[in-house]
């Protein structure tokens, strides 16, 4: 087990703070190759006051997972200086309201498996000494439910691990890479919600699924649950589950 990774449960103690104070503020800011899940990005997008299309193009490039082989959001970074946030200032994080799950969760990891056999989730959670890091040699004692109350990661966790179940879904049933229809629908539902929003009211994307007119006023004015119609709708397309929208 690497020395550097303790794991840790919910009620496990682990001392962190971060402040400008520590000589290495914002150095976690650098070399960055950041995911952003799709809920991170409607965050960031709607704090913004842009479209997810401009967010999109100004901010983040797209590529492939290499086990997964489904369409992955990353940050753009600075090349010419140190590879950095887009969002980096000399005072912190510019988003700090609407940071990426990552960064709240930091210095965490928290990792989900289902049981092939029972289905039953199981949450891990994990703490990271990295050396480019002071926060974890001060006084500041946190559990791990303290940290998820104080980082507000209750919604982003929930949200996330609905991506998660697409994830394994993809992997259990369609290994490899998807073909071009089903890699644009993927990244319509998951990272283009105005777009998808756009296609279902003006471009009639939903005329072959029965909705009922509450759901459709939901999903008209609610970006959240937009999004989670969206994970059940793919589920529909890309595996066939037909009985998502009954739920």
């Amino acid at each position: 087990m690497d020395e550097n990774i303790r794991h840790l449960s919910l009620n496990d103690t682990f001392s962190f703070s971060c402040s400008k104070d520590l000589a290495c503020f914002n150095s976690c800011c650098m070399a960055l190759n950041q995911y952003l899940t799709p809920y991170d990005i409607l965050c960031i997008k709607n704090h913004l006051q842009v479209s997810s299309d401009i967010f999109l193009k100004k901010y983040t490039t797209e590529h492939f997972g290499p086990e997964s082989g489904l369409p992955v959001v990353t940050f753009k970074v600075d090349m010419n200086n140190q590879l950095k946030c887009p969002f980096l200032t000399s005072s912190g994080c510019g988003i700090y309201e609407a940071r990426p799950t990552s960064c709240r969760m930091y210095p965490l990891a928290r990792g989900v498996s289902r049981s092939r056999d029972t289905g039953d989730v199981t949450v891990h959670y994990a703490l990271f000494n990295e050396s480019h890091c002071t926060g974890g040699e001060q006084e500041k004692i946190w559990t791990i439910k303290e940290w998820l109350i104080d980082q507000e990661l209750e919604v982003y966790n929930q949200i996330n691990d609905m991506l998660l179940e697409i994830i394994s879904l993809k992997n259990r049933l369609l290994p490899g890479m998807l073909d071009i229809k089903s890699k644009m629908a993927f990244s319509l539902a998951c990272y283009n919600l105005d777009n998808f929003r756009k296609q279902i009211f003006e471009q009639d994307l939903l005329k072959n699924f029965n909705l009922d007119p509450d759901t459709l006023e939901i999903i008209r004015d609610d970006d959240t649950e937009l999004l989670k119609f969206g994970f059940k709708w793919l589920k529909q397309i890309l595996f066939n589950q037909k009985n998502e929208f009954e739920k």
